[in-house]
């Protein structure tokens, strides 16, 4: 039966498929790859490797899903956080390609695997980004024309007067509906990946918090409570814990803190999302929300640059939801929940090798399908194959200023700057 989580009132938790909580590591193990961390990265990365033949060990600090992975808002958008035409204007015409032919294939690999594993995670077809003032709208269809022109991803304009086909609310100026996109359950999908690779022959551990590798060169050494394992490799899949195991990576990203919550089901929810399609705006501080299956309204709004969560989550997001639905002002909420996600300086994830050990974080909100893909590239690496990889492991980063102490709050007076600027 499944164990009690760590994801208080989560909705996802409430309706998550069974899984059997796995033992702690308890004895010394050896494997051809070690990953850390029990999310979309760490169990694709993990079921990719079984599929070749190598053995793996998976080790979660808490249980499968605990992170973003297993309360994010389910929405699956094809691409980055960065427009096709920026990249492009960026890295030069070869490399964009190689890196619209990964990021964009993501939304296949992620819907072979629900295929192919029977994963029932409420799969939906459908992504609108609403444009949330005229200007974002005109941005919108230039970026749109220019992904069908250059890389052949053919989406939806939506005018400003035909917006209700998708969304009554918002006083949305218009956007952009990319029928490849979607929305699903994503704590269910990670349920399903850890299942797929069990029965491919991963040996997962929950309750095995991993601390920092040490790379002998020939092997790596992990140690987890009293007990170690011996990998050929490792990767590490831990997104916002990322820092904990590897100090060096900490200061790559900062942890923005994101709320969800779900309503009680809603009589007229068809009438409010008409194409029960995933919603997300254009603010940089954004309103993301889409329909459950039961028909509940799983609305995102607002973040928090602290890691303190709000005395009440459900009033913190009340008012973005009476934003865009007044009539749901009053509406009863029957579940909340949040965490923080990674986010690094240019919002693109950050990916790489150090010695024996590859790591993938930063997907800065934007990782429910790129997750999927890293995971895959990391297998495919320490498994000696590097191209595809180096496509990311090559995008160049910064790390945020300020050292230990300062680079969270110097990093906090950006992002709120450009949270005002929403309001302009």
């Amino acid at each position: 039966m499944r164990s009690s989580r760590d994801l208080a009132n989560s909705y996802y938790a409430a309706t998550a498929q069974t899984w059997e909580t796995q033992a702690s590591l308890a004895s010394a193990e050896n494997c051809d790859v070690a990953i850390i961390g029990g999310g979309f990265t760490g169990l694709s990365a993990a079921l990719a490797c079984a599929q070749k033949g190598l053995s793996v060990i998976l080790l979660e600090a808490k249980s499968i899903g605990f992170g973003a992975s297993g309360r994010n808002g389910g929405q699956l958008i094809p691409g980055l956080r960065w427009s096709m035409r920026d990249i492009d204007a960026e890295f030069g015409r070869e490399r964009a390609q190689a890196i619209f032919d990964l990021a964009y294939g993501a939304v296949d690999r992620v819907k072979n695997h629900i295929a192919e594993h029977h994963i029932p995670c409420d799969a939906k077809a459908g992504h609108l980004e609403a444009a949330y003032k005229p200007a974002h709208f005109d941005t919108m269809q230039r970026d749109a024309a220019y992904l069908a022109q250059h890389f052949g991803w053919e989406a939806e304009i939506v005018h400003p007067q035909d917006i209700g086909q998708h969304i009554n609310g918002g006083g949305y100026h218009g956007g952009i509906y990319d029928a490849k996109g979607g929305h699903f359950h994503p704590l269910n999908y990670a349920l399903g990946l850890a299942k797929a690779a069990q029965k491919a022959g991963v040996r997962v551990y929950e309750n095995s918090a991993a601390q920092t590798p040490v790379d002998r060169g020939t092997h790596v050494e992990i140690r987890a409570g009293a007990e170690a394992l011996t990998a050929k490799h490792v990767i590490i899949a831990a997104d916002t814990w990322t820092g904990n195991i590897a100090p060096e990576l900490s200061s790559y990203t900062v942890p923005i803190m994101n709320y969800n919550i779900a309503t009680a089901p809603l009589p007229d929810a068809d009438q409010l999302l008409p194409s029960d399609a995933a919603i997300a705006d254009s603010r940089f501080v954004l309103n993301y929300f889409r329909l459950s299956a039961d028909k509940r309204l799983i609305f995102g709004g607002g973040e928090k640059y602290v890691q303190t969560p709000p005395t009440d989550i459900s009033a913190f997001v009340r008012k973005h939801i009476a934003e865009v639905f007044p009539t749901l002002a009053d509406v009863p909420i029957d579940y909340a929940w949040g965490g923080a996600v990674g986010v690094t300086m240019n919002r693109l994830p950050h990916m790489g090798r150090a010695g024996n050990m590859f790591y993938a974080h930063g997907f800065s909100g934007h990782g429910a399908l790129v997750t999927t893909l890293a995971g895959e590239l990391m297998a495919e690496a320490a498994m000696g194959t590097m191209s595809r990889f180096d496509v990311f492991a090559n995008v160049p980063h910064s790390r945020f200023p300020g050292g230990k102490w300062l680079s969270r709050p110097l990093a906090t007076l950006g992002l709120l700057y450009y949270a005002m600027r929403d309001r302009l």
